[in-house]
């Protein structure tokens, strides 16, 4: 498993961004909702996905819940649960003629605990009454605090899987009090018209060549061994470069293993914050993420391709590894991640050295601004550790990093 840390890093990182870009992957099928294990039958519209948000229709989703509804109308949901009438606070949508509404909005009022299974593309809703007290893992967490300002510092999965969840209270507690969430990027508008002509504009080629021109016959074939493997056309990404090609077939693996952006850490409370209707403030931008990828050698996008060739066989067993030191919240494991991308000297440059040093600016700001605020700041978990990470530079500005 020659180098597939890296492979594994440029996945996590770039998982939402591309995991609707690539025209040539086969459109997911709609999800599925199951209550207590018993699969949901819809005869008046199906349950869609909307920018990461699991939309179902409203009235025969409470029925399965087992709940009555009573009215539905300017976002503002009422219903009967066991004798009681709850009212639900959720963004609505008429699809032909069907009101829909978030999954996890409904799920949550009902008493209900709400999962993602990514591998079978199905909302598990299990009722509270029969949950159990096990967590997800008990993940990263480090808490800040400075004139009267309080940030949370979470180290994301950007890909996962049902099993993360549900978090640990202390997750959250301190979420529940956030004034605002902070991510990388808001994986949710990955879809957006806008986020999708980036990547086209950035990602393909618009001299006329195509991939095989750009990277030895050697990798050629071996990427066109896969994509056939995975039941597509060995040409199938010819016209993208190799770093979406790399992100592209590595993510063909994550999802058969699994694991998807849909079930990620910072897309769970961007979804929350929605319904809680907080606002969602990005330390980066789409542009800037793209860019960097964009922005590597010839050498380098080529070397990291056929590290995710090289490696595809294997890829699941390390995301299960990811997973397994994100569960346990292994510090020590987390560290040698992070440390094991500085062999290549442009790679951590660009992935972690220098956007750790501007995430962790905006987070002084947060800290420094005097607003007696709570910030829950949701990013990639290898950006946290290591001499260049966001804890050792927040701690040479002088505040003192907790770990929770």
């Amino acid at each position: 498993m020659k180098n597939w840390k890296r492979m594994l890093l440029s996945l996590t990182i770039s998982a939402g961004l591309l995991a609707t870009s690539v025209p040539a992957m086969a459109a997911p099928q709609q999800p599925a909702v199951k209550v207590n294990n018993q699969v949901v039958k819809y005869s008046l519209g199906t349950p869609v996905i909307e920018k990461g948000t699991t939309l179902v229709p409203l009235r025969s989703t409470l029925q399965a819940l087992d709940a009555k509804l009573t009215g539905a109308a300017d976002d503002t949901i009422t219903a009967v649960v066991d004798g009681k009438t709850l009212t639900l606070k959720g963004k609505l949508k008429r699809i032909n003629g069907v009101t829909y509404a978030p999954i996890r909005v409904v799920g949550d009022a009902a008493g209900y605990e709400v999962k993602w299974n990514a591998a079978t593309r199905t909302v598990l809703l299990v009722s509270k009454a029969t949950e159990t007290a096990q967590t997800g893992g008990r993940g990263f967490m480090w808490e800040v605090e400075s004139n009267g300002n309080t940030v949370y510092l979470v180290g994301s999965m950007h890909i996962a899987d049902d099993s993360f969840y549900p978090l640990r209270p202390e997750f959250e507690e301190a979420f529940a009090e956030a004034d605002y969430l902070g991510v990388e990027v808001d994986v949710s508008k990955a879809a957006d018209e806008a986020q999708q002509q980036l990547i086209m504009d950035m990602g393909m080629f618009k001299d006329g060549t195509t991939l095989k021109d750009h990277v030895s016959s050697e990798t050629y074939a071996k990427l066109g061994e896969i994509l056939t493997e995975s039941g597509m056309k060995p040409n199938a990404l010819d016209a993208f470069k190799p770093w979406v090609v790399e992100t592209t077939i590595s993510s063909l693996k994550a999802v058969k293993a699994g694991y998807e952006a849909a079930a990620g850490i910072d897309l769970y409370f961007v979804q929350k914050a929605v319904e809680r209707k907080i606002p969602v403030i990005e330390l980066e931008s789409y542009e800037l993420q793209l860019g960097m990828f964009n922005g590597f050698s010839k050498e380098l996008q080529e070397k990291n391709l056929n590290i995710a060739l090289d490696n595809f066989d294997v890829l699941d067993d390390g995301v299960e590894q990811l997973a397994e030191m994100w569960k346990t919240g292994n510090d020590e494991a987390l560290l040698e991640f992070t440390n094991s991308m500085a062999v290549d000297e442009e790679y951590n440059k660009a992935m972690l050295i220098d956007r750790n040093i501007g995430m962790a600016e905006k987070i002084d700001g947060y800290l420094k601004n005097g607003k007696k605020e709570e910030y829950f700041i949701v990013v990639g978990a290898a950006h946290y550790l290591g001499e260049h990470g966001i804890v050792k530079l927040l701690e040479d500005k002088g505040y003192t990093v907790v770990r929770k």
